[in-house]
């Protein structure tokens, strides 16, 4: 599978030298991937947003329903 383009999402941004160079929730320190990892891990939106300072249901929400859009895959004309 090919790795989502992140630069399409506008919850997160990418800065040189700020958390080396990982994909973050905008105006934040927090690495998107870590919202995943937490996620799988069985911790609930609601439980990110109170953890990380900062943080948004917004965002975390905006994050997930760009990751789920680029994994739909698109109907094959015939």
């Amino acid at each position: 599978m090919a790795a989502l383009d992140w630069s399409q999402c506008s919850a997160v941004e990418r800065v040189p030298g700020r958390v080396g160079g990982a994909w973050v929730f905008r105006g934040t320190r927090m690495p998107v991937a870590a919202v995943f990892e937490n996620l799988e891990d069985g911790m609930s939106i609601d439980e990110l947003v109170q953890l990380y300072d900062g943080l948004t249901r917004e965002q975390v929400q905006s994050v997930l329903e760009f990751a789920a859009r680029s994994l739909e895959v698109p109907a094959l004309a015939g």
